[in-house]
C-alpha cells in the first residue's frame, strides 16, 4: 500500500512538472484575416501541437461533435463556470451565446505533454498571453490592408452592407492591438504567411 501511494505521488509530481512546462501558442486576428487556415497548417506541420477546444452555449451544427469541435454546454453552466474562474477568456458574442477557452483544456493537454494552440479573437488572445506570460507565444495574423480584408469578406458572399461595416469597424479596432503581440504575420499570400508562422513556431518550440 505504501509503495502504491509513493507511485501515485510521483505521478502527481510528474504531471505537475509537465503542466509547469507546458508551452502555448495563441493565434489571433480580425475575422477574415486567415488565422484558421494558418492554425490548421501548423497542426499539420507540428505533431506536438494540440488544439484547445473551446466551450460554447450555441447549438451544435451539422456533423459537429461535442468535445471535438466545441464543448457544448448550457448558458447556466457556462455562467457558473465564469463565476468559478474556469475560463482563460470568454465573451458573449450575441445575447445568451457565449464562447470561452477553458483552463482545464490546458491542464488536460499539458498532462499529455502537448503544446497547446489556440484560435481565438484578439482580446481573448491577449488575455491568454497575459495569463501565461513567456510560456505562451502570441501571434497576430494581419491582413495587408483593411481594404483587402473588406474584399475577402465580400468575396464570401455572406455579408450584408450593414454586417460588413460592423466587421470592418471591429477589425480596425482589433488592428490597433497588433503591437501587443509577440509576432505579427502579414497574410498577403497564404502560403508565405503559413511558412512565416511556421518559422516563428519552430523558433519558439526550440527555446528551452
Amino acid at each position: 500500500m505504501k509503495e502504491k501511494n509513493t507511485y501515485f505521488c510521483s505521478r502527481k509530481i510528474e504531471n505537475c512538472n509537465r503542466l509547469m512546462q507546458t508551452k502555448l501558442i495563441v493565434v489571433s486576428a480580425p475575422s477574415g484575416a486567415g488565422k484558421t487556415s494558418i492554425v490548421r497548417h501548423l497542426l499539420e506541420k507540428f505533431p506536438e501541437l494540440s488544439f484547445s477546444v473551446s466551450a460554447t452555449t450555441r447549438a451544435k451544427r451539422g456533423m459537429e461533435v461535442d468535445g471535438h469541435d466545441y464543448y457544448f454546454i448550457s448558458v447556466p453552466e457556462f455562467q457558473s463556470r465564469i463565476e468559478n474562474g474556469a475560463f482563460l477568456e470568454w465573451q458573449e458574442v450575441y445575447a445568451g451565446q457565449y464562447y470561452g477557452s477553458l483552463k482545464s483544456e490546458v491542464d488536460r493537454l499539458g498532462a499529455e505533454g502537448k503544446v497547446v494552440i489556440f484560435d481565438v479573437d484578439v482580446l481573448g488572445g491577449l488575455n491568454i498571453k497575459k495569463y501565461y506570460g513567456d510560456r505562451a507565444l502570441s501571434v497576430f495574423i494581419q491582413p495587408p490592408t483593411l481594404e483587402s480584408l473588406g474584399e475577402r469578406l465580400r468575396g464570401r458572399g455572406t455579408e450584408t452592407p450593414e454586417s460588413l461595416k460592423k466587421r470592418l469597424d471591429k477589425a480596425a479596432y482589433e488592428l490597433s492591438f497588433a503591437p501587443q503581440f509577440d509576432v505579427v504575420v502579414v497574410n498577403d499570400d497564404l502560403p508565405t504567411a503559413q511558412r512565416e508562422a511556421e518559422n516563428h513556431i519552430h523558433q519558439f518550440l526550440c527555446q528551452k
